[in-house]
Protein backbone atom coordinates (compact mmCIF):
# COMPACT_ATOMS: atom_id res chain seq x y z
CA UNK A 1 0.00 0.00 0.00
CA UNK A 2 1.33 3.45 -0.90
CA UNK A 3 1.78 6.20 1.65
CA UNK A 4 -1.05 8.22 0.08
CA UNK A 5 -3.36 5.20 0.05
CA UNK A 6 -2.52 4.47 3.67
CA UNK A 7 -3.35 8.04 4.69
CA UNK A 8 -6.68 7.85 2.89
CA UNK A 9 -7.49 4.64 4.72
CA UNK A 10 -6.61 6.35 7.99
CA UNK A 11 -8.83 9.32 7.26
CA UNK A 12 -12.02 7.27 7.16
CA UNK A 13 -11.48 4.80 9.95
CA UNK A 14 -13.77 6.47 12.43
CA UNK A 15 -13.20 5.91 16.10
CA UNK A 16 -16.60 6.02 17.95
CA UNK A 17 -17.38 6.32 21.59
CA UNK A 18 -15.37 4.60 24.33
CA UNK A 19 -15.62 3.73 28.00
CA UNK A 20 -13.37 5.44 30.50
CA UNK A 21 -14.01 3.78 33.89
CA UNK A 22 -14.78 6.93 35.89
CA UNK A 23 -15.24 6.39 39.63
CA UNK A 24 -18.61 7.05 41.20
CA UNK A 25 -19.02 10.61 42.46
CA UNK A 26 -20.65 9.39 45.64
CA UNK A 27 -17.71 7.24 46.72
CA UNK A 28 -16.62 8.02 50.26
CA UNK A 29 -12.94 7.56 49.43
CA UNK A 30 -11.64 9.90 46.69
CA UNK A 31 -10.05 8.14 43.74
CA UNK A 32 -6.63 9.05 42.39
CA UNK A 33 -6.97 10.51 38.89
CA UNK A 34 -4.28 11.24 36.30
CA UNK A 35 -4.95 13.58 33.39
CA UNK A 36 -2.80 14.35 30.35
CA UNK A 37 -4.25 17.01 28.10
CA UNK A 38 -4.47 20.73 27.43
CA UNK A 39 -5.69 23.73 29.42
CA UNK A 40 -8.83 24.63 27.49
CA UNK A 41 -11.20 26.68 29.68
CA UNK A 42 -11.21 28.52 32.99
CA UNK A 43 -14.19 28.28 35.30
CA UNK A 44 -13.54 30.46 38.32
CA UNK A 45 -10.59 28.92 40.15
CA UNK A 46 -10.88 25.72 38.10
CA UNK A 47 -9.04 24.83 34.89
CA UNK A 48 -10.61 22.40 32.40
CA UNK A 49 -8.04 19.76 31.39
CA UNK A 50 -8.84 16.56 29.49
CA UNK A 51 -12.52 17.45 29.75
CA UNK A 52 -12.36 17.53 33.58
CA UNK A 53 -12.60 20.43 36.04
CA UNK A 54 -9.33 20.76 37.96
CA UNK A 55 -8.67 22.80 41.10
CA UNK A 56 -5.27 23.20 42.70
CA UNK A 57 -4.73 21.85 46.22
CA UNK A 58 -3.49 24.25 48.90
CA UNK A 59 -0.18 22.38 49.17
CA UNK A 60 -0.06 21.20 45.59
CA UNK A 61 3.16 20.89 43.60
CA UNK A 62 3.48 22.91 40.38
CA UNK A 63 6.13 22.46 37.67
CA UNK A 64 5.81 25.16 35.04
CA UNK A 65 7.93 26.26 32.10
CA UNK A 66 8.80 29.88 31.27
CA UNK A 67 7.02 32.40 33.48
CA UNK A 68 4.35 30.13 34.95
CA UNK A 69 4.56 30.60 38.69
CA UNK A 70 1.03 29.68 39.75
CA UNK A 71 -1.85 27.43 38.73
CA UNK A 72 -3.93 30.49 37.83
CA UNK A 73 -1.27 31.73 35.39
CA UNK A 74 -1.17 28.61 33.18
CA UNK A 75 -2.03 29.85 29.66
CA UNK A 76 -4.88 28.23 27.75
CA UNK A 77 -3.61 25.86 25.08
CA UNK A 78 -0.65 24.63 27.13
CA UNK A 79 0.01 20.94 27.72
CA UNK A 80 -0.96 20.02 31.27
CA UNK A 81 -0.47 16.85 33.30
CA UNK A 82 -2.40 16.42 36.53
CA UNK A 83 -2.36 13.97 39.41
CA UNK A 84 -5.06 14.47 42.00
CA UNK A 85 -8.18 13.19 43.73
CA UNK A 86 -11.71 12.99 42.38
CA UNK A 87 -14.00 14.85 44.79
CA UNK A 88 -17.66 14.18 45.40
CA UNK A 89 -18.73 17.03 43.08
CA UNK A 90 -16.72 15.52 40.22
CA UNK A 91 -13.89 18.05 40.44
CA UNK A 92 -10.28 16.82 40.42
CA UNK A 93 -8.24 18.30 43.28
CA UNK A 94 -4.72 18.51 41.85
CA UNK A 95 -1.80 17.50 44.06
CA UNK A 96 0.73 17.61 41.20
CA UNK A 97 0.55 19.73 38.05
CA UNK A 98 3.05 20.01 35.20
CA UNK A 99 2.54 22.63 32.47
CA UNK A 100 4.51 23.47 29.34
CA UNK A 101 3.91 25.15 25.96
CA UNK A 102 2.44 23.05 23.18
CA UNK A 103 5.32 22.83 20.70
CA UNK A 104 5.95 20.82 17.55
CA UNK A 105 6.34 17.08 18.05
CA UNK A 106 7.91 14.16 16.22
CA UNK A 107 6.33 13.59 12.77
CA UNK A 108 3.65 16.21 13.32
CA UNK A 109 4.73 18.16 10.22
CA UNK A 110 5.07 15.08 8.03
CA UNK A 111 1.63 13.78 8.91
CA UNK A 112 -0.04 17.14 8.31
CA UNK A 113 1.75 17.47 4.97
CA UNK A 114 0.50 14.05 3.85
CA UNK A 115 -3.04 15.01 4.83
CA UNK A 116 -2.70 18.32 2.97
CA UNK A 117 -1.76 16.41 -0.20
CA UNK A 118 -4.75 14.09 0.22
CA UNK A 119 -7.12 17.01 0.83
CA UNK A 120 -5.98 18.87 -2.29
CA UNK A 121 -6.31 15.75 -4.43
CA UNK A 122 -9.88 15.21 -3.24
CA UNK A 123 -10.70 18.86 -3.97
CA UNK A 124 -9.31 18.62 -7.50
CA UNK A 125 -11.38 15.51 -8.21
CA UNK A 126 -14.41 16.74 -6.23
CA UNK A 127 -14.70 13.20 -4.84
CA UNK A 128 -13.41 11.24 -1.88
CA UNK A 129 -11.95 7.89 -2.80
CA UNK A 130 -9.21 5.36 -2.16
CA UNK A 131 -6.81 3.86 -4.67
CA UNK A 132 -4.30 1.03 -4.82
CA UNK A 133 -0.56 1.24 -5.46
CA UNK A 134 -1.22 1.33 -9.22
CA UNK A 135 -3.51 4.35 -8.99
CA UNK A 136 -6.73 2.38 -9.55
CA UNK A 137 -9.74 3.54 -7.53
CA UNK A 138 -10.72 0.80 -5.08
CA UNK A 139 -13.35 2.64 -3.02
CA UNK A 140 -15.43 5.66 -3.99
CA UNK A 141 -16.94 7.29 -0.90
CA UNK A 142 -18.91 9.93 -2.79
CA UNK A 143 -19.00 13.45 -4.18
CA UNK A 144 -17.24 16.17 -2.22
CA UNK A 145 -19.10 19.39 -1.31
CA UNK A 146 -17.24 22.54 -0.28
CA UNK A 147 -20.30 24.77 0.00
CA UNK A 148 -24.07 24.54 0.31
CA UNK A 149 -26.56 24.20 3.19
CA UNK A 150 -25.02 21.05 4.68
CA UNK A 151 -21.52 22.54 4.66
CA UNK A 152 -22.85 25.76 6.21
CA UNK A 153 -24.51 23.73 8.96
CA UNK A 154 -21.34 21.82 9.82
CA UNK A 155 -19.26 25.00 9.66
CA UNK A 156 -21.59 26.78 12.11
CA UNK A 157 -21.54 23.87 14.58
CA UNK A 158 -17.76 23.53 14.32
CA UNK A 159 -17.22 27.24 14.97
CA UNK A 160 -19.05 26.84 18.28
CA UNK A 161 -17.14 23.68 19.27
CA UNK A 162 -13.56 24.91 18.76
CA UNK A 163 -11.94 25.80 22.13
CA UNK A 164 -11.01 29.44 22.67
CA UNK A 165 -7.27 29.02 22.32
CA UNK A 166 -7.78 27.88 18.71
CA UNK A 167 -9.39 29.62 15.73
CA UNK A 168 -12.36 28.20 13.85
CA UNK A 169 -10.66 29.39 10.64
CA UNK A 170 -7.97 26.78 11.28
CA UNK A 171 -10.52 24.09 10.33
CA UNK A 172 -11.89 23.47 6.83
CA UNK A 173 -15.26 21.74 6.43
CA UNK A 174 -16.30 19.27 3.72
CA UNK A 175 -19.40 17.12 3.26
CA UNK A 176 -19.21 13.74 1.48
CA UNK A 177 -22.33 12.52 -0.33
CA UNK A 178 -22.68 9.16 1.42
CA UNK A 179 -25.63 7.68 3.33
CA UNK A 180 -23.50 6.23 6.14
CA UNK A 181 -22.92 7.85 9.55
CA UNK A 182 -19.30 8.90 9.43
CA UNK A 183 -17.14 11.90 10.30
CA UNK A 184 -13.46 12.67 10.77
CA UNK A 185 -11.32 15.63 11.81
CA UNK A 186 -7.90 15.17 10.21
CA UNK A 187 -4.66 16.34 11.87
CA UNK A 188 -4.25 19.10 9.27
CA UNK A 189 -7.56 20.74 10.22
CA UNK A 190 -9.78 19.23 7.51
CA UNK A 191 -13.19 18.06 8.74
CA UNK A 192 -15.06 15.47 6.68
CA UNK A 193 -18.72 14.63 7.41
CA UNK A 194 -20.92 12.15 5.54
CA UNK A 195 -24.31 13.48 4.43
CA UNK A 196 -26.11 10.50 5.97
CA UNK A 197 -25.06 11.57 9.44
CA UNK A 198 -26.30 15.12 8.83
CA UNK A 199 -29.66 13.97 7.45
CA UNK A 200 -30.38 11.59 10.33
CA UNK A 201 -29.15 13.63 13.34
CA UNK A 202 -30.10 16.91 14.97
CA UNK A 203 -27.58 19.64 15.81
CA UNK A 204 -26.95 18.35 19.35
CA UNK A 205 -26.12 14.88 18.06
CA UNK A 206 -23.93 16.20 15.24
CA UNK A 207 -22.11 18.38 17.78
CA UNK A 208 -21.37 15.36 20.00
CA UNK A 209 -19.98 13.44 17.01
CA UNK A 210 -17.92 16.40 15.79
CA UNK A 211 -16.73 17.17 19.32
CA UNK A 212 -15.39 13.64 19.58
CA UNK A 213 -13.61 13.94 16.23
CA UNK A 214 -12.24 17.39 17.06
CA UNK A 215 -10.84 15.87 20.25
CA UNK A 216 -8.83 13.45 18.13
CA UNK A 217 -7.45 16.37 16.10
CA UNK A 218 -6.74 18.86 18.90
CA UNK A 219 -5.14 16.18 21.08
CA UNK A 220 -3.00 14.98 18.15
CA UNK A 221 -4.07 11.35 18.40
CA UNK A 222 -3.14 10.65 14.77
CA UNK A 223 0.42 11.80 15.34
CA UNK A 224 0.72 9.95 18.64
CA UNK A 225 -0.61 6.72 17.17
CA UNK A 226 1.63 7.16 14.13
CA UNK A 227 4.67 7.66 16.36
CA UNK A 228 3.79 4.60 18.42
CA UNK A 229 3.48 2.41 15.31
CA UNK A 230 6.71 3.81 13.93
CA UNK A 231 8.66 3.17 17.11
CA UNK A 232 7.37 -0.41 17.32
CA UNK A 233 8.43 -1.11 13.75
CA UNK A 234 11.84 0.50 14.13
CA UNK A 235 12.43 -1.37 17.37
CA UNK A 236 11.64 -4.61 15.56
CA UNK A 237 14.29 -3.66 12.99
CA UNK A 238 16.82 -2.87 15.70
CA UNK A 239 16.91 0.87 15.00
CA UNK A 240 17.54 3.17 17.98
CA UNK A 241 15.46 6.36 17.88
CA UNK A 242 15.65 9.40 20.17
CA UNK A 243 12.54 10.20 22.16
CA UNK A 244 11.69 13.60 20.65
CA UNK A 245 14.31 14.29 17.97
CA UNK A 246 15.52 12.44 14.90
CA UNK A 247 17.73 13.36 11.95
CA UNK A 248 16.37 13.54 8.40
CA UNK A 249 17.75 10.16 7.30
CA UNK A 250 15.99 8.27 10.07
CA UNK A 251 12.95 10.47 9.63
CA UNK A 252 12.54 9.27 6.06
CA UNK A 253 13.20 5.68 7.10
CA UNK A 254 10.66 5.86 9.91
CA UNK A 255 7.94 7.27 7.66
CA UNK A 256 8.53 4.52 5.11
CA UNK A 257 8.55 1.77 7.74
CA UNK A 258 5.46 3.02 9.53
CA UNK A 259 3.64 3.46 6.22
CA UNK A 260 4.50 0.05 4.83
CA UNK A 261 4.38 -2.03 7.99
CA UNK A 262 2.19 -0.09 10.38
CA UNK A 263 -1.08 -0.20 8.47
CA UNK A 264 -2.70 -2.67 10.84
CA UNK A 265 -2.12 -0.29 13.75
CA UNK A 266 -4.13 2.36 11.90
CA UNK A 267 -6.87 -0.05 10.88
CA UNK A 268 -7.60 -1.01 14.48
CA UNK A 269 -8.62 2.57 15.29
CA UNK A 270 -6.94 5.10 17.50
CA UNK A 271 -6.76 2.74 20.47
CA UNK A 272 -8.91 2.61 23.59
CA UNK A 273 -6.99 5.25 25.56
CA UNK A 274 -7.32 7.83 22.81
CA UNK A 275 -10.98 6.97 22.26
CA UNK A 276 -11.64 7.46 25.97
CA UNK A 277 -10.01 10.86 25.83
CA UNK A 278 -11.91 11.90 22.70
CA UNK A 279 -15.14 10.99 24.49
CA UNK A 280 -14.30 13.17 27.49
CA UNK A 281 -12.90 16.10 25.54
CA UNK A 282 -15.57 15.98 22.82
CA UNK A 283 -18.36 16.00 25.37
CA UNK A 284 -16.76 19.04 26.99
CA UNK A 285 -16.53 20.83 23.62
CA UNK A 286 -20.22 20.22 22.97
CA UNK A 287 -21.20 21.26 26.50
CA UNK A 288 -19.21 24.51 26.48
CA UNK A 289 -20.76 25.31 23.07
CA UNK A 290 -24.25 25.05 24.57
CA UNK A 291 -25.37 21.76 23.01
CA UNK A 292 -27.37 19.11 24.87
CA UNK A 293 -24.73 16.52 25.83
CA UNK A 294 -27.40 14.49 27.62
CA UNK A 295 -28.16 12.94 24.24
CA UNK A 296 -24.78 11.17 24.22
CA UNK A 297 -25.87 7.77 25.60
CA UNK A 298 -28.92 7.65 23.32
CA UNK A 299 -26.75 8.55 20.36
CA UNK A 300 -24.50 5.57 21.04
CA UNK A 301 -27.57 3.33 21.19
CA UNK A 302 -28.65 4.68 17.80
CA UNK A 303 -25.29 3.74 16.27
CA UNK A 304 -25.60 0.23 17.69
CA UNK A 305 -29.19 -0.13 16.49
CA UNK A 306 -28.29 1.01 12.98
CA UNK A 307 -25.21 -1.15 12.53
CA UNK A 308 -25.70 -3.95 15.05
CA UNK A 309 -23.00 -5.40 17.32
CA UNK A 310 -20.71 -7.06 16.93
CA UNK A 311 -20.32 -7.27 13.17
CA UNK A 312 -17.99 -6.11 10.42
CA UNK A 313 -19.60 -2.70 9.95
CA UNK A 314 -19.51 -1.87 13.64
CA UNK A 315 -15.86 -2.92 13.75
CA UNK A 316 -15.15 -0.51 10.89
CA UNK A 317 -16.70 2.40 12.73
CA UNK A 318 -16.14 1.46 16.35
CA UNK A 319 -13.20 -0.92 16.63
CA UNK A 320 -11.80 -1.86 20.03
CA UNK A 321 -14.80 -0.58 21.96
CA UNK A 322 -17.20 -1.95 24.54
CA UNK A 323 -20.74 -3.10 23.85
CA UNK A 324 -23.47 -0.48 23.55
CA UNK A 325 -24.99 -1.11 26.98
CA UNK A 326 -21.63 -0.63 28.71
CA UNK A 327 -20.77 2.36 26.56
CA UNK A 328 -24.05 4.10 27.33
CA UNK A 329 -23.66 3.45 31.06
CA UNK A 330 -20.19 4.97 31.11
CA UNK A 331 -21.27 8.00 29.11
CA UNK A 332 -24.06 8.50 31.65
CA UNK A 333 -21.44 8.31 34.41
CA UNK A 334 -19.40 11.04 32.71
CA UNK A 335 -22.52 13.18 32.55
CA UNK A 336 -23.17 12.61 36.25
CA UNK A 337 -19.63 13.57 37.26
CA UNK A 338 -19.21 16.66 35.11
CA UNK A 339 -22.56 17.89 33.80
CA UNK A 340 -25.20 17.38 36.45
Amino acid sequence: MTKCSTMRTVAFLVAGWATHGVAAAAEAKPKVVKLDGYAEWRQGDALVVDGQRVRFAAKGELKGKDDVRSFASIPLGWEVKVEGLRLIDGTVLARKVEAKPNGSALFEGELKSAMDDMEQQYRRQQRVYDEDENGRVTDDYGRLYEDGPMVDRVRAITARLVPGYLQSDDFRVYVVDNKEWNAMAAPNGAIWVFSGLLKDMDDDEVAIVLGHELGHATYEHSRKQFKKAMLIQLAALGVVVGAESIDSKWQRTAVQVATLLGVTAWQSGYGRRHEDQADRVGLRYAYEAGFDVGKGPQLWQRFAKKYGEPNKVVHFFLSDHSMAKVRAANLERELELNYR
